[in-house]
This record gives structure tokens, sequence and C-alpha cells, in this order.
């Protein structure tokens, strides 16, 4: 007589066991690797959108596409935009039908017809434009700036101290009414920094090329983290790596400091 052999409950734990060991091992590489796919489809937004604004500015006698979402042909306090129609020509937290028709409106989009460009892969969902410009690309000129030669410019031989320094596009994770702001004039966050990607933020620059920066700091990354679904909150650093980062940001957006950092 043969007996058919079988697992015993014993072999079956074993298994079971090993199993989840390896699965423990293998998810946080697997998680990685899925995150580095949509940092690199992020980072090809972002390069196909700042070539299409530089294409533009090819086609406009050098000046800048207006960088304010949603403020065509206005002429305020903050920025002269008369008979500049906006990138994306409206704005709204809401509808997709009408964030997809401001999309399809704003001035960039006959050069970059795709409306999937304008949302970062893990973008918030049910929002549609999830990339902003910076406040210095003919987007808002603050007071802050005002009368500042170089910091915020309207057209690209403006742009100081050259192109390869001076960011374009940053992917904030969520729509934005008008535009990215990090003050010029003091140490302090005005837009909460975003944490994007691996903890840092991807971002474009006005030569074409595009980066992620990974956060120095981790009062800046916690900070972010806690303060991503809210609106401007003018943070400031307590550590030397977090005034790292907000220097970096600020010389990225307006070329240079305009203040002496205090260390």
């Amino acid at each position: 007589m043969r007996r058919n052999r079988a697992f015993t409950l014993i072999e079956l734990l074993v298994v079971i066991a090993v199993i989840a060991v390896l699965m423990s091992i293998l998810m946080p590489a697997l998680q990685r690797a899925r995150e580095s796919g949509k940092r690199a489809a992020c980072l090809s937004n972002l390069k196909q959108l700042t070539l299409a604004w530089n294409m533009y500015a090819d086609e406009s006698d050098d000046r800048l596409v207006n960088g304010a979402t949603g403020y065509s042909n206005v002429n305020q306090a903050w920025g002269d935009h008369r008979n500049e129609r906006a990138w994306v020509d409206g704005y709204s937290n809401s509808d997709w039908d009408v964030q997809i028709k401001a999309i399809r409106d704003g001035a960039l989009f006959p050069f970059v017809k795709n409306e999937r460009l304008y949302k970062c892969p893990t973008g918030r969902r049910g929002q549609a434009l999830t990339y902003s410009i910076m406040f210095s690309m003919n987007a808002v000129c603050h007071t802050w700036v005002q009368g500042v030669k170089g910091a915020h410019v309207k057209k690209r031989t403006e742009i100081k101290p050259n192109l390869a320094q001076r960011l374009v596009f940053i992917d904030e994770g969520y729509m934005t009414p008008d535009a990215y702001a990090v003050y010029y004039q003091q140490a302090t966050w005005f837009d909460n920094p975003p944490v994007r990607h691996g903890d840092g933020v991807t971002v474009s620059f006005a030569d074409g090329h595009v980066e992620h920066w990974k956060w120095r700091a981790a009062e800046t990354i916690k900070y972010a983290r806690e303060h991503e679904n809210s609106g401007p909150t003018s943070w400031t650093p307590t550590t030397d790596e977090g005034f790292d980062d907000l220097y970096q940001v600020q010389k990225g957006c307006w070329g240079k400091l305009g203040y002496k950092p205090s260390r």
C-alpha cells in the first residue's frame, strides 16, 4: 500500500512565513521603482511644458507667456497683463470640464496640445492642472520686487544671471490660483514647499533642463507633508539645512536673494 504524501501544517506555516519575509523585502523596492517611474513621467511633462514655454517666446519676439493662471488681459498692482492671455485661461477646483477648457483656451496649448501633460501622475485626484509657473516669470510682480531689475521678467533676454539657473515650472501636486510664490526680501517661505516624488520637488529651468531636488532638511519635508493641503502659511525654517532649502528656491525664482542671509 502506498501512502499519499502531503504537506504538514508546520511546513505550510514555514512556507507562508518565508513568503511574508520576501514580500516585506521586495515591497519597498517595488514602491521605489514605481515612484521612480512616476517621477520620470513628471520630469518629462515639465520638459515638454518648458519646451512649449520657450517656443512661445521664440514666436513672440522673446516675450514670455503670461504665467498667472486665470489672469488674462488684466492690469493690477501686482502685474500688468494687458493683451496677454494666461498660459492656462481659467481656474477651477471643481468642474473637470471647466479645467480642461481652461487648459485648451490657454496661450500655451497651441504649443503643447496634450491635456495630460499639465498634470503630474501623482497629482491630486480630480485636478487637471498640478504644475505652476514661478512668480518671477511674467506671473505676479509683487511689491517685493517692483523696481528690482532682473527679478520679475517679461522677456527672456531679461533673465539673470542665466537661463540655466532660473526656475520656470514647479510641481506643486495640486492646482494653484495664479502662480508659485516665494519671498524675495526675507528668509521666509510664502507658498509652502511642495514635497513630491521622494522627499523633494521636480522643477524646470529657462534653458529647458529639468531636475528633481531632494530637500536637505528633515524639517522642510515634515512641514511640507503637514501642510500640503493648506494655502500659504509664511513659514520660517529653524535649521541651517532648512534655510538652504529656502535659499535654493528663492535664488531659482528671483535669481538672487533680496536680503543678507543670517549665516
